[in-house]
């Protein structure tokens, strides 16, 4: 049986795969984690460079596919959070695509097909990938003009471009989490680190200088909630 090999950016993005105690068994660096169902997992960390070094990471060790997993921001208005994302492409957003596997894409969307979610199943458009968050409704608005994408990451291009040179299959199941309208405050992004750990006496002396922020940030909780459970339940159903 194909083994898929699993780049996850964030650490609570990896726990809905498996549990917190089986990640914490790993000693640092890229750690390629086991699990059930011919399925490796890597924790890469925000970003491009971190997720390519995931993949080859993964490739080296067996994986056959690679799945770029986790959350995600929404640029078409119509998204809302919670919503599954199997994109049939992935752009830099300066005019290169690459396409994810039809097979792999289309079996996964039947499995998620079968499950009764308000959210919705996103099928259709492309899902871009940049360097940098694109922190405000203003950006995010100017990026879906610009390249015609549904929703952004950072790390799925990269991955994408990892398996077109070892010549392995790829595709990318995700989660909306920010919507086209959210802005994201700056005093999260701030306190978090690449793997998504809060520092919370950062997050509350940004809070205390920037209260203004605090309602964006209320309503951005709200929204991660839904994700995470949305990707839990698309993390059950099976991504091999």
């Amino acid at each position: 049986m194909s083994v898929t090999g699993i780049v996850a950016a964030l650490a609570a993005e990896a726990r809905t795969l498996t549990s917190a105690q089986a990640l914490s068994r790993a000693s640092g660096g890229l750690a390629v984690h086991t699990l059930r169902n011919d399925r490796l997992l890597v924790i890469s960390g925000m970003g491009g460079v971190a997720a390519a070094q995931a993949a080859r990471a993964l490739v080296a060790a067996g994986a056959r596919g690679l799945l770029s997993f986790g959350l995600a921001g929404a640029l078409d208005p119509g998204l809302q959070a919670g919503a599954v994302l199997l994109p049939p492409a992935v752009t830099d957003g300066a005019g290169e695509v690459h396409s994810t596997h039809a097979p792999w894409r289309e079996r996964l969307a039947a499995l998620q097909a079968a499950r009764a979610d308000r959210h919705g199943i996103i099928v259709e458009g492309a899902l871009l990938s940049v360097e940098r968050p694109l922190t405000t409704s203003a950006s995010k608005s100017q990026a879906r003009a610009r390249t015609g994408a549904v929703a952004v990451d950072m790390e799925s291009f990269a991955i994408a471009q990892v398996a077109l040179e070892l010549g392995v299959k790829f595709a990318v199941a995700r989660v909306v989490v920010d919507t086209a309208a959210d802005n994201l405050p700056g005093t999260v992004l701030q306190a978090t680190d690449p793997r998504g750990a809060v520092d919370y006496r950062r997050l509350v002396s940004g809070l205390l200088r920037r209260p203004s922020e605090l309602p964006e940030l209320l309503r951005l909780a709200q929204r991660y909630r839904v994700a995470l459970r949305s990707l839990q339940v698309l993390a059950r159903l099976g991504l091999g």
